[in-house]
């Protein structure tokens, strides 16, 4: 997890949690949320620790290869800027939206979510995200 180093990272690591909070809170079949830097570093996740013994650090690793798969290709095949990364199990979904020039925003949530509404709270809460890291 990551650890801030200043006051100013403690106040921003508190504001994305405060925010990471509300929107898991919104919607039940949300298993948890992170925002991790385009570099594939945890920045802030809810719950603080994940579920099932999952790994902040791993989960976003993979978050951030997934990301740059998707953006190339997008690009590659000429379909415009990526918006969001949907991955869907059996069990459920794994979503990434970008929030910001500096990170993004990734869910896990349960197969009974209604897709429509967690890409809307996805999209608000990625942009008060943006917001947040400047």
């Amino acid at each position: 997890m990551y650890i801030p180093d200043s006051e100013a990272d403690t106040q921003v690591h508190k504001e994305l949690t405060e925010v990471l909070e509300t929107f898991v809170s919104k919607l039940p079949a949300i298993d948890f949320a992170s925002v991790v830097s385009l570099e594939g570093l945890p920045i802030s996740s809810w719950p603080p620790t994940l579920p099932s013994g999952l790994d902040d650090v791993r989960v976003a690793a993979m978050t951030a290869a997934i990301l740059s798969l998707g953006e190339r290709a997008v690009m590659e095949t000429g379909k415009g800027e990526m918006t969001r990364i949907l991955a869907e199990g059996e069990n459920g979904y794994l979503i990434t939206v970008q929030a910001g020039s500096k990170a993004v925003l990734t869910a896990s949530a349960s197969s009974k979510v209604k897709l429509g509404l967690i890409f809307l709270d996805m999209k608000q809460t990625a942009q008060k995200i943006s917001e947040i890291l400047g």
